[in-house]
């Protein structure tokens, strides 16, 4: 499939305390990412200002909490975190979490993290 201007594929992981992420595809508006939770890890509680996102799980089992709610999720099950909503994703389990993420949004910078608890003192 050719790649238009506006579109361009990716395929960089970046290392985490908590996993790895690899952007597959970014276009304009759009990013979609590989994500890999280590067993007994977390990301940050975090929101957005500028994007929204879609978490599909491919394989293990995701705690994700979603403003004030809670939910466990495993493979092909998938949630929707909307813009400006504070946001986690846990593993609980014993293999490795293995999810899609589609952002959508004006902007996509890893700088547009507004942290607000993370077991990585890397909250602001």
């Amino acid at each position: 499939m050719p790649v238009t201007p506006s579109q361009r594929l990716v395929a960089a992981t970046e290392l985490r305390p908590w996993g790895s992420f690899t952007i597959l595809e970014e276009g304009r508006g759009y990013k979609i990412k590989r994500i890999e939770v280590k067993p007994g890890h977390r990301l940050s509680l975090q929101m957005h200002h500028h994007r929204s996102e879609h978490w599909i799980i491919v394989a293990g089992t995701a705690k994700v909490t979603c403003g004030d709610k809670e939910s466990i999720l495993s493979s092909n099950q998938s949630t929707y975190v909307p813009q400006c909503t504070a946001h986690r994703l846990e593993n609980p389990g014993v293999i490795p979490l293995v999810l899609i993420e589609v952002q959508n949004g004006e902007y996509l910078g890893e700088d547009d993290i507004v942290r607000f608890q993370d077991d990585y003192e890397r909250a602001r």
